[in-house]
Order: structure tokens, then C-alpha cells, then sequence
């Protein structure tokens, strides 16, 4: 019964959305817009599954493509980002409620409040002032340290993981919306970012399963993009014609392409996911150096954000191995 009710809500919201498109691109006439940019509904069929599948958002996947590959302005390609996970990213969170997939609501709610906040300030205060090269691979450097580092505490059997966070201080729960603070601002610059921070921070420090802090960081991304969306089309004002268009030609592949990787993932291990998680890192790495081909100063910020990102992990994993006896009295080192 329960399967059968989430099918029903799934099909009816999604029947909504379509609906609603479809309408919409009739009345208008929009359909000739796949013909320009199918490759954007391309890219939003890897994108999308991405989203719901791994604890990284669809502008993770299409941020990197749209400004390295086809050499579109960021600025639309993070408001794109946004908008369209916006939808995907709410739908895959939809089925991650209805169908009682777990997640941490204390690390969703904390951060949620702290991306708010962080979201609003870089997108007046930060994005106008960032190199997008720069901000690039700063982030596909630091997350691929993460991966190494996660890599090493998945093949130690000596690691346990943790299905639930324990009872947090008053500086345990600061810290938690510091980090969507500080994940905010990554949102605001390049469309993604809060998810993938804030996984990486309760997988290390408090060992959280994947299976858990992946639909977690589902949600959060869904609930930052759609504060950002909203900012950008109706206060900023600067959400524009394009990436209008590339939204309405993808808004049919991410209403199906996030939950299905929701939907996907959840039946998978934890090593499954891990492994999942592994490949989208080292992919957006790799890709990044093709394109951008860092040399000089930007070559030696990437190799120092990496490095740096390693020790920081790294030192922050050892400390744990002490830490954690003391808030779970079966963790082993």
C-alpha cells in the first residue's frame, strides 16, 4: 500500500509539472527551442540523475559544461543551474518524503537556515567579484581531496559508519549552519556546491552513512535552489531569455531524471554510492583540467587547494578516531 500510494502521488506531481510545460510551450510555440539547444536537454539527462543519485547537484554537471565546453557566460549558467534544479532536485526531495527514504532533519534544517543567509550575501556582496576559472577549480580540487580522503576511510574496515548524527551542542548546531552559511555562498557563485560541502563535513567528522547524507544533501540543494531561483527571477531581475530557453528544453528530462536517480540510489550499498561519488569527482576534475588547462598562478592554487584539502581531511578524519568514542560508545578506531 505504501508503494502503491507513492506511486500515485509521484505520478500525479509529475503529470502536474508536464502539464503544465506542455501548456505552456503549445500556446507560445516554443518547440523550435530543441532545435537550438538540444544540448542542453543532453546534458540535463546526466545532470538530472546525477542530482538525484549522488550528494552533488545537476549544476555541478552543468556549470562546468556550459561555461568550459560551450563557452556560456557564468552568470547564466549558474541562474540556470538554479532554476532548473529548482525542479528536478524538488522533485527527487518530493520522492525522498513520500517514499520515507531516511534522512537527517537536523543537518537538513541547520544548514538550510545557514544556505539562506550564505546565499543571499555571496549573490550581493561575493559573485560580482569572483574569477570564474578560478572559482572552478577551487572547488573540483577540494572535493577531489575529499574523495581521496573518503576513499581511505571506506577501504579501512576499521572505520565505522553511522546511520544517525548524535545530540548536538550549542556549538555542534552553529557549526552546522556556518557550513550552509559557507555552502550558500559556493550556490551563489556557481549554482551548486552546498550539498557536496556539507556532505563531506557529516560523513568525516561524524562518520554519517552515504545512505543517509546523500537524500539529505538532496533536499538541501532542492531547497537552496529554489530560494536562488526565486532571488534571481524576481528581486535581482536578472534571470534572462537564454537561460530561459535552455530551462523550458530541460524541464522535461530533469522531472523524470532526479527521481529516477533517487529512486536508483536508494536500492544501491553505501560502497555503490560511494563508488557513484568517486566517478562524478574525478570526472569533473579531470574534465576541468582539459578545458581550463590551469598553468601558472592558477596551476599552483589548484595543486595548493588540493593538497590543502587533503591535510584538512585527512587531520580532521585522525581527530574523529578520538572524538567519536566519546558521543558513540560502540565507535572503534
Amino acid at each position: 500500500m505504501k508503494n502503491l500510494n507513492f506511486k500515485i502521488h509521484h505520478f500525479f506531481s509529475t503529470l502536474l509539472i508536464l502539464t503544465a510545460w506542455l501548456i505552456y510551450m503549445s500556446c507560445t510555440h516554443q518547440w523550435s527551442l530543441f532545435i537550438e539547444n538540444w544540448f542542453m536537454s543532453i546534458t540535463m539527462i546526466f545532470g538530472s540523475f546525477i542530482a538525484g543519485a549522488t550528494s552533488e547537484g545537476g549544476g555541478a554537471v552543468a556549470f562546468p559544461v556550459m561555461t568550459l565546453i560551450f563557452n556560456i557566460a557564468p552568470d547564466t549558467a549558474r541562474n540556470f543551474s538554479l532554476a532548473i534544479q529548482s525542479i528536478g532536485m524538488s522533485v527527487a526531495a518530493y520522492l525522498i518524503f513520500t517514499q520515507r527514504i531516511p534522512i537527517n532533519k537536523t543537518y537538513l534544517l541547520l544548514c538550510s537556515l545557514g544556505g539562506f543567509l550564505g546565499l543571499i550575501l555571496g549573490t550581493y556582496l561575493i559573485a560580482p567579484l569572483v574569477s570564474p576559472p578560478y572559482t572552478k577549480m577551487f572547488f573540483v580540487s577540494l572535493w577531489l581531496s575529499f574523495g581521496v580522503i573518503l576513499f581511505y576511510l571506506n577501504t579501512n574496515e576499521s572505520h565505522q559508519k553511522t546511520e544517525s548524527l548524535p545530540p548536538l551542542s550549542i556549538t555542534d548546531k552553529n557549526t552546522f549552519i556556518l557550513l550552509g552559511f559557507l555552502g550558500g555562498i559556493v550556490v551563489s557563485l556557481i549554482g551548486s556546491g552546498i550539498d557536496i560541502l556539507t556532505f563531506a563535513f557529516v560523513t568525516i567528522r561524524y562518520r554519517l552513512s552515504e545512505k543517509i547524507t546523500t537524500p539529505t544533501s538532496v533536499c538541501l540543494m532542492a531547497v537552496n535552489s529554489v530560494v536562488g531561483f526565486l532571488l534571481h527571477a524576481f528581486l535581482i531581475g536578472d534571470f534572462g531569455v537564454q537561460e530561459f530557453h535552455y530551462w523550458l528544453v530541460c524541464i522535461p528530462v530533469v522531472i523524470f531524471g532526479a527521481p529516477l536517480g533517487a529512486y536508483f540510489i536508494n536500492h544501491k550499498s553505501q560502497i555503490f554510492i560511494a563508488n557513484c561519488l568517486y566517478f562524478v569527482l574525478i570526472t569533473q576534475f579531470i574534465g576541468a583540467l582539459i578545458v581550463i588547462q590551469p598553468t601558472g598562478l592558477l596551476f599552483w592554487f589548484t595543486l595548493g587547494t588540493f593538497v590543502t584539502g587533503l591535510i584538512v581531511f585527512l587531520s580532521l578524519a585522525k581527530w574523529n578516531d578520538k572524538h567519536l568514542k566519546t558521543i558513540y560508545p560502540t565507535f572503534r578506531n
